[in-house]
Protein backbone atom coordinates (compact mmCIF):
# COMPACT_ATOMS: atom_id res chain seq x y z
CA UNK A 1 0.00 0.00 0.00
CA UNK A 2 2.85 2.53 0.58
CA UNK A 3 3.73 2.36 -3.14
CA UNK A 4 0.12 3.20 -4.04
CA UNK A 5 0.14 6.21 -1.69
CA UNK A 6 3.42 7.41 -3.21
CA UNK A 7 1.99 7.08 -6.73
CA UNK A 8 -1.13 9.05 -5.80
CA UNK A 9 0.93 11.75 -4.06
CA UNK A 10 3.19 11.96 -7.12
CA UNK A 11 0.17 12.40 -9.37
CA UNK A 12 -1.13 15.26 -7.26
CA UNK A 13 2.22 17.04 -7.62
CA UNK A 14 2.02 16.64 -11.42
CA UNK A 15 0.66 19.80 -13.10
CA UNK A 16 -0.69 17.67 -15.95
CA UNK A 17 -2.53 15.14 -13.80
CA UNK A 18 -6.30 15.48 -14.42
CA UNK A 19 -7.35 15.86 -10.79
CA UNK A 20 -10.28 18.27 -11.18
CA UNK A 21 -13.82 17.35 -12.16
CA UNK A 22 -15.67 19.86 -14.29
CA UNK A 23 -17.60 21.10 -11.26
CA UNK A 24 -14.48 21.55 -9.14
CA UNK A 25 -12.64 23.21 -12.03
CA UNK A 26 -15.50 25.64 -12.65
CA UNK A 27 -15.73 26.46 -8.94
CA UNK A 28 -11.97 26.99 -8.66
CA UNK A 29 -12.04 29.41 -11.60
CA UNK A 30 -15.27 31.12 -10.58
CA UNK A 31 -16.88 30.24 -13.87
CA UNK A 32 -19.46 27.80 -15.22
CA UNK A 33 -19.19 24.35 -16.77
CA UNK A 34 -20.52 25.91 -19.99
CA UNK A 35 -17.51 28.23 -20.06
CA UNK A 36 -15.17 25.23 -19.68
CA UNK A 37 -17.00 23.44 -22.50
CA UNK A 38 -16.68 26.53 -24.71
CA UNK A 39 -12.92 26.73 -24.14
CA UNK A 40 -12.69 23.00 -24.86
CA UNK A 41 -14.80 23.46 -27.98
CA UNK A 42 -12.34 26.09 -29.19
CA UNK A 43 -9.64 23.42 -28.93
CA UNK A 44 -7.55 25.30 -26.38
CA UNK A 45 -7.72 22.54 -23.76
CA UNK A 46 -8.73 18.93 -24.14
CA UNK A 47 -9.72 17.50 -20.78
CA UNK A 48 -9.19 13.84 -20.12
CA UNK A 49 -12.36 11.78 -19.95
CA UNK A 50 -12.94 9.48 -16.99
CA UNK A 51 -14.15 5.93 -17.56
CA UNK A 52 -17.67 7.29 -17.09
CA UNK A 53 -17.10 9.96 -19.75
CA UNK A 54 -16.77 12.90 -17.36
CA UNK A 55 -14.29 15.68 -18.13
CA UNK A 56 -11.24 15.92 -15.84
CA UNK A 57 -8.89 18.94 -15.85
CA UNK A 58 -5.29 19.40 -14.77
CA UNK A 59 -3.79 22.41 -13.00
CA UNK A 60 -1.98 23.43 -16.17
CA UNK A 61 -5.30 23.38 -18.06
CA UNK A 62 -6.92 25.43 -15.30
CA UNK A 63 -4.20 28.07 -15.68
CA UNK A 64 -4.93 28.27 -19.42
CA UNK A 65 -8.67 28.56 -18.85
CA UNK A 66 -8.00 31.14 -16.13
CA UNK A 67 -6.08 33.28 -18.62
CA UNK A 68 -9.00 33.03 -21.07
CA UNK A 69 -11.35 34.09 -18.28
CA UNK A 70 -9.20 37.16 -17.54
CA UNK A 71 -9.48 38.25 -21.16
CA UNK A 72 -13.22 37.57 -21.30
CA UNK A 73 -13.69 39.54 -18.08
CA UNK A 74 -11.95 42.45 -19.84
CA UNK A 75 -14.50 42.31 -22.64
CA UNK A 76 -12.76 40.06 -25.18
CA UNK A 77 -15.09 37.58 -26.93
CA UNK A 78 -14.36 34.00 -25.85
CA UNK A 79 -13.28 32.87 -29.34
CA UNK A 80 -10.81 35.76 -29.58
CA UNK A 81 -9.58 35.14 -26.03
CA UNK A 82 -8.87 31.49 -26.88
CA UNK A 83 -6.97 32.54 -29.99
CA UNK A 84 -4.94 35.12 -28.04
CA UNK A 85 -3.98 32.56 -25.40
CA UNK A 86 -3.06 30.05 -28.13
CA UNK A 87 -0.84 32.65 -29.81
CA UNK A 88 0.74 33.59 -26.47
CA UNK A 89 1.63 29.93 -25.93
CA UNK A 90 3.10 29.66 -29.43
CA UNK A 91 5.18 32.78 -28.83
CA UNK A 92 6.44 31.41 -25.51
CA UNK A 93 7.43 28.15 -27.24
CA UNK A 94 9.24 30.03 -30.03
CA UNK A 95 11.12 32.23 -27.57
CA UNK A 96 12.12 29.19 -25.51
CA UNK A 97 13.38 27.43 -28.65
CA UNK A 98 15.25 30.56 -29.71
CA UNK A 99 16.98 30.79 -26.29
CA UNK A 100 17.93 27.11 -26.48
CA UNK A 101 19.37 27.49 -29.97
CA UNK A 102 21.35 30.59 -28.93
CA UNK A 103 22.68 28.73 -25.89
CA UNK A 104 23.84 25.85 -28.08
CA UNK A 105 25.48 28.23 -30.53
CA UNK A 106 27.22 30.02 -27.67
CA UNK A 107 28.47 26.69 -26.30
CA UNK A 108 29.88 25.76 -29.73
CA UNK A 109 31.54 29.13 -30.06
CA UNK A 110 33.38 28.70 -26.75
CA UNK A 111 34.49 25.14 -27.61
CA UNK A 112 36.53 26.17 -30.67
Amino acid sequence: MPAEKARVAGNLDDDDYPAYTMGRAAAALGTTPAFLRAVGGAGLVTPLRSEGGHRRYSRSQLRIVGRVRELVDQGTPIEAACRIVSLEDQLDDALRLNREMRRRLDERGTDT
